[in-house]
């Protein structure tokens, strides 16, 4: 990861999105989380870091304004987020934003309005990105909207965004080039060096507990993490990285 942590250090601020997910009685935490604070911790000396972790906070599913019975209504001006506390900028329209008074994010979007780079780290399940990248991803449509089809300006140009999922055993290479294009379309830079696959073994087939015991072990010797010892310290680095 030498090459991702030289890219991001030269950069003023750098935004983390994990979105891969555990039961949290279980003292148990994902590895592409691990990952990102990793990263974080090696770069933090020359840029500011903040890690957002989306299972975290309270986001509302997408409405589909983009394509509902009356067309394309998302991201337009009436579904600005009349909260100067959670819209400073103005720029915030999503309509689940608006309908939901208890919905957070706004949180990610500022953090994103705030960033230089955006690197969104997550698992590939099923051969796709997990649920709640997807999720957020939908519900950030109105960034895309409201340049792609209202022809207002692209809030994202000058932005670097990229794509590091982990997964077992199945599409990990094509999830992130399909992941990479979505982000392009956004309107990001999507620079090679911020998109990368982890993916224990190419044989779809292999389901063994083993296989997944293994996988383990090989993910801490490949990025040198320790993932007991981060179970232990996550409280820390959260407050260290919010």
């Amino acid at each position: 990861m030498t090459a991702i942590d030289k890219y991001l250090r030269k950069k003023k601020s750098v935004l983390f999105l994990t979105t891969s997910n555990r039961y949290d009685k279980d003292g148990d935490n994902p590895k592409s989380t691990a990952l990102a604070y990793k990263i974080a911790g090696r770069i933090s000396a020359h840029t500011k870091v903040t890690v957002l972790e989306i299972p975290l906070l309270n986001i509302h599913p997408c409405e589909g304004n983009v394509s509902s019975g009356k067309g394309n209504n998302c991201g337009v001006k009436a579904a600005m987020l009349a909260d100067p506390e959670k819209n400073p900028t103005g720029q915030i329209r999503c309509w689940a934003s608006y309908n939901n008074p208890d919905d957070e994010l706004y949180k990610v979007a500022n953090a994103i309005f705030a960033a230089d780079a955006v690197v969104f780290f997550g698992s590939v399940r099923w051969g796709q990105t997990n649920g709640y990248y997807q999720k957020l991803i939908e519900r950030l449509t109105w960034l895309e909207n409201r340049w792609a089809s209202l022809g207002e300006k692209n809030i994202l140009a000058g932005k670097d965004a990229g794509f590091i999922f982990v997964g077992q055993n199945w599409n990990g290479k094509n999830v992130v080039a399909t992941q990479k294009q979505v982000l392009k379309f956004f309107g990001f830079n999507t620079p090679d060096v911020l998109f990368f696959n982890w993916q224990y073994t190419n044989d779809a087939y292999e389901e063994s507990l083993e296989s997944y015991k293994r996988a383990i072990t090989a993910f801490e010797k490949f990025f040198g993490i320790d993932m007991i010892k981060f179970d232990k310290i996550i409280k820390m680095l959260r407050s260290i990285f919010s």
